[in-house]
């Protein structure tokens, strides 16, 4: 099965990051029908998301999101574009990157 990592590094604080992280469950959800689930900690929330084919977990913390995806044997051909939308689809909606 292909794994597909993304990480993203932001200065948004939690309440930000968790912010987003529900914008991106509602667009998960509406235009990819993935049924996502959210267990908020105190240091990170973590959102399980799952569909036939898809599977994973974003964990999103005061200073990163961290996307791990796992893709079933027909979607993992197609692993690349869909790498490329989940990166474009993150930087949107996280805004400008930090400074290293």
């Amino acid at each position: 099965m292909p794994e597909l990592n993304i990480e993203r590094k932001h200065t948004l604080g939690l309440a930000g990051a968790r912010a987003v992280a529900e914008r991106w469950r509602e667009q998960a959800e509406q235009e990819w029908g993935m049924a996502c689930e959210s267990v908020p900690g105190e240091s990170e929330d973590r959102m399980r998301f799952a569909r036939s084919g898809v599977s994973g977990e974003l964990v999103v913390t005061d200073t990163r999101f961290d996307l791990q995806l796992k893709l079933g044997f027909l979607l993992g051909a197609y692993s690349a574009k869909i790498e490329e939308k989940i990166k474009s689809n993150l930087d949107e909606l996280l805004g400008p990157s930090p400074q290293a």
